[in-house]
């Protein structure tokens, strides 16, 4: 059975994806050992190092599905990685004549590494595509909601009005620029990875290089001006921006946990019959989805420092930090992944509830709009005055347990100088949404 819940057949299905899983597991590993080799085959035998014949049955071999799962296990006991038992299995499999043409001027590290960058080239394409559906819901959230008005809360108090639109918006700005961050970071971190044993390609002799941009092209992978082996720049930033996606992500969870408090309940994740239930409690629906967005995420975070750890390669082979890498790549992949399927079930069904909303924001009697008033009155007063006589009628207010607008009333230095209506019609939250709805309007630009 796996240590790791994710990777579980129960537990499994709270944590991570099985797409997820399937694309940055070890199975998926070993089939792109093979197909590294394979297309290592099929590059030289086009510069005449590798006759086509050979290379037809190298690549007819590759399958993980012949390999001796048992065997390959013991050979990597012995040697500490799998491909000297991987390269011995597909060599028997290509036949004796084919076979010798194997591994041609590689490294175990050459393959391994590819291996994991093709993977990641997998992965980072579900990552985006759930992240554009998490974009696409966060995104008819903020339109339907653009105007629908609520208190906006610093220090987890009630502090000017917002929209609620105002707030979705702000959840999916940066995850719109995180589309955009993978983009950018994809030829970055697609790299092939191709240096022989110490980086130099010497087994190749004078046609190195042309084999290693003949494979970069077979792969469809960038070719790097110089091997990585141990430059892991590439590996570190596809980590760190799973990192990034899982903060956002965690700022999304962590206001919607808030929200949903008995005391507040403005919004609601997806009611599904018994999800969020307790054994004990049947009123309950707990944030579900939040507490896995969170969890997979704190996960995340926590992987991230062992990957720029991994950075402190020594000379030109690493002796144990690039071993690190693999306890964390995958998996931060398949959290990040999990996070994200969580984020998008919230993101579709989120139940808004405007009318508790607006009760909760007029719950104290108007004094969200004090700084309202004393913007209204600063060019009446004087901006000290204006916030002398304002900050005394919140007192009174709270103090005597009336309406702000009530308590501005009884103040001879404001009610001399203001009509009734028009303080009314200072305390009224509707009039002070400054550019909450223009910003929505900005970032729904972006979207589309």
């Amino acid at each position: 059975m796996p240590v790791n819940p994710a990777d579980s057949p129960v537990l499994g299905a709270l944590y991570g994806t099985d797409p997820m899983r399937a694309a940055m597991g070890e199975r998926a590993f070993l089939q792109r050992m093979l197909d590294f080799e394979a297309a290592l085959a099929r590059a030289q035998s086009r510069l005449g190092i590798v006759p086509a014949e050979a290379a037809a049955a190298i690549t007819a071999a590759a399958a993980v599905d012949g390999l001796d799962f048992a065997a390959l296990a013991e050979a990597t006991r012995n040697t500490g990685y799998p491909v000297v038992g991987l390269v011995k299995q597909l060599t028997a499999a290509s036949g004796p004549e084919a076979g010798r043409w194997t591994h041609w001027g590689a490294t175990t590290q050459d393959v391994m590494d590819t291996a994991v960058v093709l993977q990641m080239r997998d992965g980072l394409a579900l990552i985006r595509s759930e992240l554009l559906a998490v974009n696409a819901a966060l995104g008819r959230l903020a339109r339907r909601h653009r105007a629908t008005i609520m208190a906006g809360r610093t220090h987890l108090q009630h502090a000017l009005p917002v929209t609620f639109g105002y707030k979705v918006a702000v959840w999916l700005s940066p995850l719109l620029t995180m589309v955009e961050r993978l983009d950018q970071l994809r030829p970055r971190v697609e790299r092939l990875e191709l240096g022989g044993a110490a980086g130099t390609l010497a087994s190749l002799g004078e046609q190195g290089i042309a084999v290693q941009r003949e494979l970069a092209r077979e792969l469809d992978l960038a070719c790097p001006d110089i091997p990585w082996h141990v430059a892991r720049d590439g590996i570190a930033e596809a980590v760190n921006f799973l990192g990034l996606v899982c903060g956002s992500l965690s700022k999304i969870a962590t206001d919607v946990i808030l929200l949903m408090q008995t005391e507040v309940a403005e919004v609601n994740e997806p009611h599904v019959f018994g999800r969020g239930g307790s054994s004990t409690m049947p009123q309950k629906r707990n944030p579900i989805s939040c507490e896995y967005i969170i969890a997979q995420s704190r996960g995340v975070h926590a992987l991230v420092p062992q990957v720029l750890a991994a950075m402190a390669q020594d000379q030109e082979r690493g002796t144990g930090p690039w071993q690190t890498e693999m306890l964390a790549i995958g998996q931060a992949f398949n959290l990040t992944h999990g996070a994200l399927a969580q984020a998008r079930f919230l993101a579709e069904g989120m139940v808004v509830d405007p009318a508790r909303m607006r009760k909760n924001l007029a719950a104290t009697g108007g004094l969200i709009a004090s700084e309202q008033v004393m913007m209204e009155l600063a060019p009446v007063l004087g901006r000290g005055e204006a916030h002398h006589l304002v900050n005394n009628a919140c007192d009174a207010a709270i103090a005597q347990g009336i309406p702000l607008a009530e308590a501005l009333r009884r103040m001879p230095e404001i009610s001399s100088r203001v009509e009734a209506s028009a303080i009314e019609a200072m305390c009224d939250p509707e009039n002070y949404l400054g550019s909450a709805t223009a910003f929505v309007d900005q970032v729904l630009a972006r979207l589309r």
